[in-house]
């Protein structure tokens, strides 16, 4: 068993245009660049190394507001530089793609408070000026502080969020792939006709949460929809995947819980009449390489002990909607259905029921890539773990975090890529826009999705 393109694993490097992303404390080991992130020549030279080290795209996560839950204070996360300060992603896609040819993008945004109408005009764009290599990571938000800046009384509801975002994909859908015929567009200079306008449609749609009439202001990208990527793990959360996701981000750290939501998933997709087996799915792992093993071993024991434990359950408080510092270290965690990313919750719950995890484990497990796994060793030794994923669990691939950077992905692209090259394990990225290079068929969405109906 393999994954879904047949073709090799594909990687994406894991990152935020910001000093920490999951990894908290690691500004402070010697070496790191995270200090750089605003800096434009920081994200060109992370693109170079990505694609020479043959990965399918740049996955950017994102979020609005500041985690302040933790001690019920958002001192800890600004002092700690818990994902604050942060840019937005979208703005470094321009400069990454005009150094490469083929690395993707993979930008989060959140239907929670944007218009699909101004969305679908953004990525189009985007779509365009890189050639058709962007992705759309589905997000829906939760944080108070959002909320509050952004003109609310609060933050909606699960329910709700997810209710506007079923909507806001259908807006965007509509506006992507059928407000413009494949012809509209004919440039016929003789005539003075750049479009046709019986070859562009309104939408007209209105609905709980949105009225769009349309048409949409683009002309059709090479990939009209991106590539949607989704990573939802409550029950209703994993309803959205299902009905939207091509690609979706898994963020359990046992074997045992990335492969019941795998299973899980491709039964609610079938239900929904998409072929279960074209999902891909792509779990997060934090690599520690080195020459060898002891060397490995080493690196990591380095790592750890730079790791912020407050600063790390700050982030974890977030993830959660919980105060971790009111719960003592030695509780176990209790499966609760909260508002915030029940992925986290459910990472240490639900999905491997073999394993309970105490305040202080999760704590330290967390500090480094926070919910995946942390594969230490020698380039063999990482590599034949990623083997094990690739062709027992049959996953497609592998969301890289970071710890150090851009050492960690230096480390990864000098001694990892070429020992899955030279195995055979390594996707060639190389031609056509992202959606055929993770998936080998065409640059439209499948069939079956429910955007292309």
């Amino acid at each position: 068993m393999s994954g879904t393109s047949g073709d090799g694993m594909h990687l994406n490097l894991f990152t935020m245009n910001s000093v920490e992303h999951v990894s908290p404390g690691s500004w402070t080991h010697p070496g790191d660049r995270s200090a750089e992130y605003t800096d434009r020549e920081y994200w060109t030279d992370v693109a170079r190394t990505a694609e020479r080290g043959g990965f399918a795209a740049v996955f950017f996560a994102d979020v609005r507001g500041v985690y302040d839950v933790y001690g019920d204070d958002r001192g800890t996360a600004v002092e700690k530089a818990v994902q604050t300060p942060s840019n937005d992603p979208g703005y470094l896609v321009p400069a990454m793609a005009e150094v490469t040819d083929s690395l993707g993008f993979a930008v989060t945004k959140s239907t929670t408070y944007t218009h699909p109408y101004q969305l679908a005009r953004e990525l189009s764009t985007l779509d365009h000026l890189t050639d058709g290599r962007v992705a759309f990571n589905v997000v829906t938000s939760y944080l108070e502080s959002a909320a509050a800046n952004l003109g609310l009384d609060g933050r909606m509801d699960k329910g709700t969020r997810y209710d506007r975002a079923d909507e806001f994909m259908d807006v965007c859908y509509a506006l992507w792939e059928e407000s413009w015929d494949d012809d509209a567009v004919v440039r016929d200079a003789e005539r003075g006709v750049y479009t046709r306008p019986d070859g562009v449609h309104a939408v007209d749609h209105e609905g709980e949460f949105f009225d769009v009439p349309g048409p949409h202001g683009c002309e059709p990208s090479p990939q009209r929809t991106p590539v949607v990527f989704q990573a939802g793990s409550s029950d209703r959360g994993r309803d959205f995947a299902a009905a939207n996701a091509e690609a979706v981000f898994c963020s359990q750290p046992t074997e045992a819980g990335v492969r019941e939501y795998m299973e899980d998933l491709r039964g609610r997709a079938a239900d929904l009449g998409r072929d279960p087996d074209s999902l891909a799915f792509f779990p997060g792992i934090v690599p520690v390489v080195a020459e060898t093993d002891a060397a490995a071993e080493e690196k990591y024991e380095r790592l750890t002990a730079s790791v912020d434990v407050e600063a790390t359950l700050a982030l974890l408080s977030g993830f959660l909607d919980m105060d971790l510092s009111e719960l003592d270290p030695d509780q176990r965690i209790e499966h609760i259905e909260t508002d915030a990313i029940q992925g986290t919750m459910n990472a240490f719950t639900t999905s491997d029921p073999d394993r309970e995890w105490t305040v202080r484990e999760v704590a330290e497990f967390s500090g480094l890539g926070t919910t995946s796994p942390v594969v230490v060793g020698s380039p063999e030794t990482v590599a034949d773990e990623l083997a094990h994923w690739y062709e027992e669990v049959g996953v497609d691939g592998f969301n890289v975090k970071e710890v150090v950077r851009t050492g960690s992905l230096d480390d990864f692209v000098d001694l990892v890529s070429p020992e899955l090259r030279e195995r055979g394990l390594l996707a060639d990225p190389a031609g056509g826009t992202l959606r055929e290079r993770l998936f080998g068929g065409g640059p439209r969405l499948p069939a079956d999705h429910p955007g292309r109906s």
